[in-house]
């Protein structure tokens, strides 16, 4: 956007801070939001906090960055009415767990360490955060976020202190923030929808049995080569001889893995779906729907859990669904989700809410590129988390211009 294009939005900017920043108590550091916003979304190659200052007519470099970096105003409040507002505007059909790196020089930024950086496509120097979406086909937004912590920042009191991390903050699995920013927005009285996530989470047992103790389905994307059985594979309990203990309930053939499972009946088995128009045309490929009862040791203490112990225990494991894609030319299916929707359920529906990833890819690009997310030069904790919530709020803004069939496009 141009200046003349952010003044004449500069009513309906307003109403939407004064909405979305309520819980900020001073009228001057709403200000200080609003001119904040109003620089992300302006042309300019960078959106760090002189660049932007120097680009607005009212900009105050010093105030921005006390707002941002210093000032104890809490991002949750916002997030949540962000949050509160967005999904009520695009009706999600899917929470997408996912998470985003930014490339960092030094060792002084919050949470900065030499990590896998999806940013570079390899092991780098970066900061990474988790993200939860809500998305559908037509849009999606930003809920929450978690800067993940690595074990190195554990210990280290000075970096810690020097960067403003909480006490109470210290390293913490992916998943696991993963599952904290579900149980965040459950807990703000957003209404929970089918979570998709890419492999990274799909493929730890324990985040999945943490979504079906949470009541909730789940859509996610597993490797190739998770093992499991059969969905009418039984375990078999051997004769007792009397001595010793009773031998317990198994499955007496070896598991199989994802890709074994879901090539064995061939292409035959598998059924052309388009699942949306894309900018090249309708996207078409082949998927097949079956079941199976995913194996290995984590899976086996979980089942054993649930039955009170192993003397309880029948030695069943339970039953999901599995998505496969086996694209036309391919030698083999290429890709697999593990969901807890019934077999039954609609295949393009399936197919639909496994794609629903490419919204956020596109949220990513949007945030990063046009909006800024990546470009903040502070190192404190609180000034991560306030910048990120600032670029959330600009998303949203824009999302809903981009909803209301009466506004133009922004540029």
């Amino acid at each position: 956007m141009d200046l003349g294009e952010i003044e004449r939005l500069r009513g309906e900017l307003d109403a939407f801070v004064a909405e979305v920043f309520a819980s900020v108590p001073r009228r001057d550091q709403r200000a200080k939001g609003d001119c904040y916003l109003r620089g992300l979304m302006l042309d300019g190659p960078r959106k760090s906090i002189q660049p932007m200052a120097e680009r607005l007519p009212d900009g105050d470099m010093q105030g921005l960055q006390q707002f941002v970096s210093q000032s104890t105003w809490d991002h949750a409040p916002v997030l949540r009415a962000i949050a509160t507002k967005l999904t009520a505007a695009i009706a999600p059909q899917v929470w997408v767990i996912d998470d985003v790196s930014f490339p960092k020089d030094g060792k002084m930024s919050v949470a900065v360490a030499r990590q896998w950086c999806g940013a570079l496509g390899k092991q780098a120097n970066c900061q990474v955060a988790v993200s939860l979406h809500a998305a559908c086909d037509a849009a999606s937004v930003p809920i929450s976020w978690r800067l993940f912590v690595p074990k190195e920042w554990e210990q280290d009191t000075a970096r810690r202190s020097r960067v403003g991390i909480p006490g109470e903050v210290r390293h913490r699995e992916k998943w696991r923030l993963a599952l904290d920013l579900i149980d965040e927005a459950i807990g703000w009285g957003l209404a929970p929808k089918v979570i998709v996530a890419d492999a990274g989470y799909g493929q730890i047992t324990a985040f999945r049995h943490a979504l079906v103790e949470r009541g909730l389905d789940f859509v996610v994307a597993v490797r190739s080569d998770e093992s499991a059985h059969p969905h009418d594979a039984v375990p078999a309990t051997p004769t007792w001889s009397g001595n010793g203990r009773k031998p317990a309930a198994r499955y007496r053939t070896a598991a199989s893995s994802l890709r074994e499972l879901a090539a064995e009946s061939g292409r035959a088995g598998y059924r052309r779906v388009t699942w949306r128009t894309g900018s090249k045309g309708p996207m078409r490929s082949r998927f097949r729907v079956q079941i199976v009862r995913p194996a290995g040791v984590t899976t086996r203490r979980y089942a054993m859990a649930q039955a009170a112990g192993a003397a309880g225990w029948d030695g069943v494991l339970p039953a999901v669904t599995l998505l496969s894609e086996w694209p036309t030319g391919a030698a083999a299916p290429t890709e697999y989700w593990l969901t807890t929707l019934p077999v039954d359920t609609a295949l393009r529906r399936l197919v639909r809410l496994a794609k629903m990833r490419w919204r956020i890819e596109h949220d990513y690009r949007e945030m990063k590129h046009g909006l800024g997310l990546d470009h903040f030069e502070g190192r404190t904790w609180r000034g991560w988390h306030h910048h990120a919530t600032l670029v959330t709020a600009a998303h949203a803004f824009l999302t809903l211009r981009r909803l209301d069939p009466k506004a133009p496009a922004p540029a």
